[in-house]
């Protein structure tokens, strides 16, 4: 195991991602954690729920490689054409 030079830090919000996830859209299930951001790997359309929102909303021409500075509690499956999604934690 590498040696985590910062390991005695603080986390802050605004900090490098500690973990990566891949993400399975869903209508129903949320993400397991809320993410600092989303990586898309492949560009498209993304349909998102805040975690302080109340409701979806649609990200057009997300492009492939963007990285979202969102946090979000749910990748919805209809309407997201974006894929190879990853959760920043």
């Amino acid at each position: 195991m590498p040696i985590d030079n910062f390991a005695t830090f603080a986390t802050a919000p605004n900090d490098p991602a500690r973990d990566a996830v891949a993400v399975t859209p869903s209508d129903v299930v949320a993400l397991p954690v809320v993410p600092r951001a989303l990586y898309v790997g492949t560009g498209g359309t993304l349909v998102v729920r805040c975690i302080d929102s109340v409701a979806d909303v649609t990200l057009k021409n997300v492009a492939a490689g963007q990285i979202l500075d969102l946090r979000v509690g749910h990748v919805r499956a209809t309407g997201t054409t974006a894929a190879d999604i990853v959760a920043l934690a």
